[in-house]
């Protein structure tokens, strides 16, 4: 064996000397390869390391061993265990082992043995310094960059010997735009407006189009969206039984607004990790907070109360990290994170800041509201004290007797089944339907109940008469408390009701956050103390305890290398297709490199810069000649940058679910462009919902709230929308950071198929006729491909629809009884009519119909 090893030595320095030609980073070259091959056995993670050796720290690597030479020695590859290992030729000493299947290449081996001997230099991971704004680099085409970002782009493109693909034609930029800022098509209007200041100013149209747009109220509707699924949003709580949260909409409406108000994303930022500790929180604040909220109840009989309290905790924690830091922190809940310096006790010192909030939903009510509720709430509470008088000393006492219950049942689990399941119950069913938070009940009985609001005491009497019978049956039947409950049932239904939104408040009575051994919340270690990453900049607080805001104020830290370069990567994903770095919910070792790292820099110091502003970042993005590139795509595109990595063209993009209804919607004229307000249920095919939640029921939209966008869409989670599900929804009860770009038979069927598509094509065969009724068939047909497409059609194109159009009208003219159910329609026959429903529906159904170029 001994023989076989040396006669690789060698080879070994052959590869060593062949490096010395090529400079081998660690950032680009070697922690990739050690990051997928070496630190799953090797890294970060103290209790699953093997053979104690650690080999994502400088220090670990270079450590003498008793039984062996350290796996690396500086300068000197032939004596490095590491390179001994990874060219052994016995499969029972070559790393990796042979089962995991990750076998070095010969050029992977190279680089490695060049890393040695170049010195083995460790460098922080890149996403870990803070970033630095370097100057443009120099071009030599210096007739084609806009601004910085061209600059970047165009030497990359200069190094790889490629030239960008020229400017898009205007009727193709603006539309891009219009999707891109407003999520929605440019009008006729818009786009002859357009096409003429072109042609007289390019540079100043297009400055109006983009000045016109971030302006638009429409903005907030198309940018809320990426947010939310980050958040998770939803209509209803998940699981089986999946009850309604009818006052979810209301953060969807904030961050809408937010968006709108061009609010600064540092305090986006603050508001909703911490709106609730903001001194002097406004309404506004609080319901922020709502981003939080978006987590699963389960109400289904036998949940584990705590169990279902921590699964919240841990997707709160989890939602973080993806959100704003770009890491996998749900890595380290059973041990350390393999890849990333983040310790298990690190991930539950920041799961302590979520562990200690309570779900608390607040009287926030729309116009008119509270009104109606004072003047009903002096009504009600003198007839509730009307009924409850006759036997209100037995009802106290009874009632302080089941609180007690209660709070026995938390403290000493397992005494008495009948009221570890009361305990349940109420744990389960508070505010069932109305998006309450689950355990708010369970807080109200550990409030002393001197120290409760009215409300509180009211709320608990109609719980306890509905709810609190288990174990108190005897009581129950000697006071008679049925009638009482009819009455009082009857007589809730008559207060008004008020909005009442979800958020996220301090907890009343704190909790200690303990290690869970193995991420189990069942067997607890050490305790720990809210904190944040020791490899990231230190957390400053103006006291103790340290609270959420403290954790806030850390994230939109200037010192934090992460959040900048995070937040401007998925602007950049939503307006080119791909983000810089492809991987934006983890900028740790796992995830990729960034394809412009200087341009990625640059950009998110330009953001702070700016004061975090996110329209400014939009503009300097869209204003840029890299934006305004054609998507049409050459030989040489296709040979050497298939997947446009290198920006050399615009990336043609399928518009996601939401906008392609938006779309559809708009090239009709039915659009309902209504700002805010409640979810909305949409025309879907019969028992889609119902098929798939024990609960749900799809009661479809009456009048204009059928045409709302689809922002507004109620989101059911166990059985989304099965339009929007058909392209490529997110899961509904994880963040996402990024959504698939499936292309599937039954998207083609849906645009067919759908309730929605065919309404919508015979609406915009009506506004053919409404507004083309003098005009001939290819004027028509330039008016449809200007709704739709926003072009004019080829000659061909007019030719081939032309021809449809005669012969569809044909075909139905000879099935004239079946046009007898057709409304009447002034100054055309109803086959044609229906000929022009069947080009509607063919232009919905184009490729280039759902696509931005």
């Amino acid at each position: 064996m001994l023989v076989r090893v040396l006669s690789l030595i060698p080879i070994v320095v052959c590869l060593a000397a062949a490096g010395n030609a090529d400079e081998i980073r660690f950032e680009r070259d070697i922690r990739p390869l050690l990051s997928d091959r070496c630190f799953s056995c090797h890294g970060n993670d103290s209790q699953q390391r093997r053979a104690g050796l650690r080999l994502d720290t400088y220090s670990g690597a270079t450590a003498a061993r008793s039984e062996s030479r350290a796996a690396i020695i500086p300068g000197n590859p032939t004596e490095s265990e590491l390179i001994r290992r990874i060219t052994s030729p016995d499969p029972a000493l070559r790393m990796p082992p042979v089962e995991m299947g990750k076998s070095l290449g010969r050029e992977e081996i190279r680089k490695l043995t060049s890393w040695i001997q170049e010195g083995a230099r460790y460098e922080i991971h890149w996403a870990f310094q803070p970033p630095q704004a370097e100057r443009p680099p120099r071009v030599e085409n210096r007739d084609w960059p806009r601004g910085a970002i061209d600059h970047f782009v165009l030497a990359r493109l200069e190094k790889e010997g490629l030239t960008p693909a020229p400017t898009a034609d205007p009727k193709a930029l603006l539309r891009r735009l219009s999707f891109d800022l407003i999520g929605l098509p440019p009008t006729r209007d818009e786009l002859a407006s357009f096409q003429h200041d072109w042609v007289r100013h390019p540079e100043a149209a297009w400055s109006a189009a983009i000045d016109r747009l971030l302006s638009s109220p429409r903005l907030g509707e198309k940018w809320a969206r990426w947010w939310l699924d980050l958040a998770h949003y939803a209509d209803t709580d998940g699981y089986t039984i999946d009850y309604d949260r009818p006052h979810a909409w209301r953060w969807r409406d904030w961050v809408i607004d937010a968006f709108n108000q061009n609010q600064p994303f540092d305090q986006f930022t603050l508001e909703q990790i911490a709106g609730d500790l903001i001194p002097g929180a406004t309404t506004g604040q609080l319901i922020a907070t709502g981003f939080f909220r978006q987590t699963l109840s389960n109400r289904e009989g036998g949940a584990n109360l705590e169990e279902f309290r921590v699964q919240k905790i841990v997707d709160r924690t989890a939602t973080y990290g993806a959100t704003w830091l770009g890491l996998t922190l749900e890595c380290a809940q059973c041990h350390d994170h393999k890849f990333d310096p983040i310790t298990q006790r690190e991930y539950y010192e920041l799961y302590a800041f979520f562990n200690n909030a309570d779900e608390i939903n607040i009287n926030a009510p729309l116009p008119g509201e509270q009104d109606r509720f004072d003047r009903a709430i002096v009504v009600y509470r003198r007839q509730w004290a009307e009924l409850v008088a006759p036997v209100q000393p037995d009802l106290n006492a009874l009632m302080r007797k089941w609180e007690q219950m209660m709070r026995s049942a938390e403290r000493e689990p397992g005494v008495d089944y009948k009221r570890d399941r009361a305990l349940e119950l109420l744990g389960i069913l508070w505010g069932a339907g109305q998006g309450e938070g689950q355990l708010e009940g369970i807080r109200i009985t550990r409030i002393p109940g001197a120290q409760r609001t009215q409300r509180q005491e009211e709320r608990l009497l109609t719980y306890f008469l509905a709810r609190g019978e288990l174990g108190l049956e005897r009581e129950f039947d000697k006071l008679n408390l049925l009638e009482l409950k009819k009455q009082i049932d009857a007589l809730d239904k008559t207060l008004p009701p008020i909005s009442r939104p979800q958020t996220l408040q301090a907890a009343m009575f704190p909790r200690q956050t303990h290690i869970g051994r193995r991420g189990d919340f069942r067997s607890p270690g050490e305790p720990v103390t809210p904190g944040t990453p020791q490899f990231l900049h230190p957390l400053s607080s103006s006291g103790l305890p340290v609270t959420r805001l403290d954790l806030a104020q850390w994230t939109i830290s200037e010192q934090n290398p992460l959040v900048a370069r995070v937040l401007v990567n998925r602007i950049w994903q939503e307006l080119f297709g791909r983000g810089l770095v492809a991987t934006p919910e983890d900028f740790g070792s796992q995830g990729g490199p960034p394809t412009h790292p200087k341009l990625l820099d640059w950009l998110a110091v330009e953001f702070v810069r700016s004061g975090w502003n996110l329209k400014h970042l939009l503009r300097t993005l869209v204003n840029s000649a890299t934006y305004r590139q054609s998507s049409n795509m050459t030989a040489e595109h296709v040979q050497r940058d298939p997947d446009n990595i290198l920006l050399s063209r615009s990336t043609r993009q399928r518009m996601p679910a939401e906008l392609i209804r938006d779309a559809a919607l708009a090239a009709s004229g039915i659009l309902d462009s209504r700002l805010g307000g409640p979810s909305v249920r949409p025309p879907q095919p019969t028992g889609v919902t119902e098929e798939g939640s024990y609960n749900a029921k799809w009661q479809t939209s009456t009048g204009s709230d059928r045409y709302r966008r689809g922002i507004y869409t109620w989101i059911q989670r166990v059985t989304p929308y099965a339009q929007f599900a058909t392209f490529d929804l997110p899961n509904p009860n994880r963040s996402c950071s990024r959504r698939d770009q499936s292309n599937t038979p039954l998207q083609a069927l849906t645009l067919l198929n759908d309730p929605v598509f065919v309404e919508v094509s015979r609406a915009l065969a009506g506004r053919i006729i409404r507004e083309t009724h003098e005009w001939d068939h290819s004027e028509k047909l330039r008016y449809v491909y200007q709704v739709c497409l926003a072009r004019d059609p080829t000659q061909t194109e007019l030719a081939h629809l032309s021809k449809f159009v005669n012969q569809r009208t044909a075909i139905h003219a000879s099935r004239g009884g079946s046009l007898s159910q057709q409304k009447p329609l002034q100054r055309i026959e109803p086959a044609e009519f229906l000929a022009w429903v069947d080009l509607a529906a063919v232009m919905l159904n184009l490729d280039e119909f759902i696509t931005i170029e």
